[in-house]
C-alpha cells in the first residue's frame, strides 16, 4: 500500500518540492492473515454451538414464559404437576394438591413435618417412619369435618369426643388404672367381660346399674366378692328364682329373740326352708312354726 502526499499552493507563492520519503506498506499478510481468519471462523463455530445448546436446553427443560417443565409460576404461587423429588429442605407457607387428585408425600426413610415459631424453635413435629408415627407438641387434636373435636391428647388427659367408643380387638381394652365413664355397653349379641386381678365398680355420687338381657355373671376364682352399701341392697327376680349355691350361708346380724310367753311373737319371725330350697318366714313361737306354714312349699 502506497502513501502519497499532496501540497496545495496559492498563486504567487513558491514552495520547495519535498524530498522523496520512504513508503511503508501496512496490513496483515501471510500466515498472520490466515490465523486471523481461522480465529474468526472458530468464534463463529463456538457461537453457533452455544446457540444450538441453548435452544436444546430450553427444549429439553420445557422453558416457557409461564415456568419450566411441570413447574408453573402463577399469581397464587408455584404450581407443580406430576411426581417431584426434593433433595434439600422445602420451605413453604401452604402446600395443597389439585382439586381432582390427592397429595402424596413419599420417602425411603421417613417424612418429617416441623412447625417453628418466630425464633426458629421447633414447636411441633410430625414424624412418619417405617415402623412408627410420632408427634411432638403440646397438644394433639383430631377434628371432624364440622370442627367438632373427636380425639384430643395433652400432658394431662386424653379426651374422646365421639358419641360411641368401640373396641373391636379380640382381647378387648386394657386399662392399668381407673376408668371413669357414664356407660359401658357391649355390642349387640356379644358378651361384656371384665377379667382383672382386682375389679371395682364405684359411683361416688350417683347410682350404679347393671343390665343385661341374658344374665349377669360375677365370678371371683381366687378371692371374695363384696357388695357394700350405705342403705339397702335388694336382690329381685321378677320371673326366676334367687339361687344361693354355697356350702354355708350366714346371716350373722339377724336379731335373736328372747324366750317369751306362748302365743306372743314379739315381732320375731322364723326362717324356714322348703325341700326345694325355697326360703320363707313364719311367725316365731315357743317351738318351730314352719310346719304351720308349710303350704307355701306346695
Amino acid at each position: 500500500m502506497v502513501r502519497e502526499q499532496y501540497t496545495t499552493t496559492t498563486p504567487g507563492t513558491s514552495l520547495e518540492r519535498p524530498k522523496n520519503e520512504y513508503v511503508y506498506k501496512i496490513g496483515i499478510y501471510g500466515w498472520r492473515k490466515r490465523c486471523l481468519y481461522l480465529f474468526v471462523l472458530l468464534l463463529l463455530i463456538i457461537l453457533v454451538v452455544n446457540f444450538s445448546l441453548t435452544i436444546w436446553i430450553l427444549k429439553v427443560m420445557w422453558f416457557s414464559p409461564t415456568g419450566m417443565g411441570h413447574l408453573r409460576v402463577t399469581k397464587e404461587g408455584l404450581r407443580l404437576e406430576g411426581e417431584s423429588e426434593f433433595l434439600f429442605p422445602l420451605y413453604a407457607k401452604e402446600i395443597h394438591s389439585r382439586v381432582d387428585s390427592s397429595l402424596l408425600l413419599q420417602s425411603t426413610h421417613n417424612v418429617t413435618v416441623n412447625a417453628r415459631n418466630s425464633n426458629g424453635e421447633v414447636t411441633g413435629r410430625l414424624n412418619v417412619g417405617p415402623k412408627m408415627v410420632e408427634f411432638h407438641g403440646q397438644q394433639f387434636q383430631i377434628n371432624s369435618k364440622d370442627g367438632k373435636p373427636l380425639f384430643t391428647v395433652d400432658e394431662n388427659e386424653v379426651v374422646i369426643g365421639t358419641d360411641k367408643l368401640r373396641v373391636t380387638g379380640p382381647e378387648g381394652a386394657l386399662f392399668e388404672h381407673s376408668v371413669e365413664t357414664p356407660l359401658v355397653k357391649a355390642e349387640a349379641f356379644k358378651q361384656l367381660r371384665f377379667p382383672a386381678p382386682a375389679f371395682r365398680l364405684e359411683s361416688p355420687t350417683r347410682s350404679l346399674s347393671m343390665d343385661a338381657p341374658r344374665g349377669i355373671n360375677i365370678r371371683a376364682q381366687a378371692g371374695n366378692i363384696e357388695a357394700l352399701s350405705q342403705m339397702d341392697i335388694k336382690l329381685h327376680s321378677s320371673d326366676g328364682v334367687l339361687l344361693l349355691d354355697a356350702e354355708t350361708v350366714r346371716l350373722p346380724k339377724l336379731p335373736e329373740g328372747t324366750r317369751g310367753g306362748s302365743g306372743i311373737s314379739q315381732g320375731l319371725y322364723e326362717i324356714c326352708v322348703c325341700p326345694d330350697g325355697k326360703l320363707y318366714l313364719s311367725v316365731a313361737g315357743v317351738s318351730s312354726t314352719c310346719h304351720e306354714y308349710s303350704r307355701v312349699c306346695q
